[in-house]
């Protein structure tokens, strides 16, 4: 079972504001504004949408960009322990 799935994936993809995050809180994927996250949580974002790669932020959002940046998030978020 994925800990970050498409739908937490497609929501820090589509969101307006660059300065949102992707957090793993209590076994949830959230997408957060930055100055909302605070020192307690800082160390569970997975990423923030400013510092996704070019090719997923450059191109239309499609099923399959949505499905492997939310595999790259899930690993990062087993990298994180989560």
């Amino acid at each position: 079972m994925p800990l970050v799935d498409r739908d937490c994936a497609r929501r820090l993809l589509e969101s307006d504001d660059p300065d949102v995050a992707l957090v793993f809180v209590r076994g949830e994927c959230l997408v957060l504004p930055v100055d909302e996250i605070d020192d307690e949580h800082r160390g569970l974002v997975i990423m923030q949408r400013r510092d996704l790669p070019d090719a997923f932020v450059a191109a239309p959002i499609s099923d399959d960009r949505v499905e492997a940046l939310a595999c790259r998030l899930d690993n990062a978020a087993r990298d994180l322990g989560g």
